[in-house]
């Protein structure tokens, strides 16, 4: 009957606590509340190398510990010194690299800003022989030709003056 008693008990637990979720142990106050990525430095591991090329039999775990790093930092440093990578102990800067820079592009750059001042000028030119061209059309003046001013160009002469209209 004891046995019966138990069982109901077990069995009859409030809907909250079969559902509730489990409690988050206290943060542990030696472990940081954000992890940070470790930089060491070529002299560190230098330095650490050294110990560990001295170390006794055993004696390497304490140099580990001392340091707080672990045996493939070890493993890694020792295979990039025996590589013959002095650089290779230095610390590598981390993210994407950056893009090699084509030799062209900055003359590209400033023949298109050559390009863009030279069509603005003309579009300015344009509009100015427009203008005039309107003018000459109201005071009943008839302008030299393409023809007539370049022939004065290409002679030296100076540009013909407008002419009356017939």
């Amino acid at each position: 009957m004891q046995a019966m008693q138990v069982t109901k008990e077990i069995a009859h637990v409030p809907p909250q606590a079969a559902h509730a979720p489990p409690r988050a142990a206290a943060p542990n106050p030696e472990v940081p509340a954000t992890a940070k990525r470790r930089v060491f430095t070529a002299e560190l591991k230098r330095q650490v190398l050294a110990e560990a090329d001295v170390a006794e039999p055993g004696g390497i775990g304490g140099v580990l510990r001392r340091h707080g790093l672990y045996s493939s930092h070890l493993a890694t440093w020792r295979q990039q010194r025996d590589a013959g990578e002095l650089a290779g102990l230095t610390p590598k800067r981390r993210g994407r690299k950056a893009a090699p820079k084509n030799p062209l592009a900055d003359e590209n750059a400033r023949l298109e800003r050559e390009l863009r001042r030279a069509t603005a000028r003309a579009e300015r030119a344009e509009g100015l022989v427009a203008v005039q061209k309107k003018l000459a059309e109201l005071l009943g003046e008839e302008l030299p030709s393409e023809e007539e001013l370049l022939e004065a160009e290409r002679r030296g002469l100076p540009i013909p003056p407008p002419r009356k209209k017939r």
